[in-house]
C-alpha cells in the first residue's frame, strides 16, 4: 500500500546541501547537478526524516490525490 504523504522540495529555497539524501531510507532524495534536491515519488514513503532533517527547511510533506 502506498503512502498517505511524499515529500517535495522547493528548489528555489534549496542550498544543495544533501541533507537529505544522507538521511532517506529509501533513496528517493536526491541533490541535482549539484544545484537543488529532487524527490522521486514512486520511492518516497512520507516519512518526512528528510523535511526534518533540512536546514533550509524546503521540504514540505504533501498529500498524495492519487491513491487507490
Amino acid at each position: 500500500m502506498a503512502s498517505k504523504r511524499y515529500a517535495e522540495a522547493d528548489r528555489t529555497v534549496c542550498v544543495a546541501c544533501g541533507t537529505c539524501e544522507s538521511v532517506c531510507p529509501k533513496r528517493a532524495a536526491a541533490v541535482v547537478k549539484g544545484r537543488w534536491a529532487e524527490i522521486d515519488r514512486s520511492l518516497c514513503v512520507g516519512c518526512g526524516l528528510c523535511a526534518k532533517a533540512c536546514p533550509a527547511n524546503c521540504i514540505k510533506l504533501t498529500e498524495r490525490s492519487d491513491l487507490s
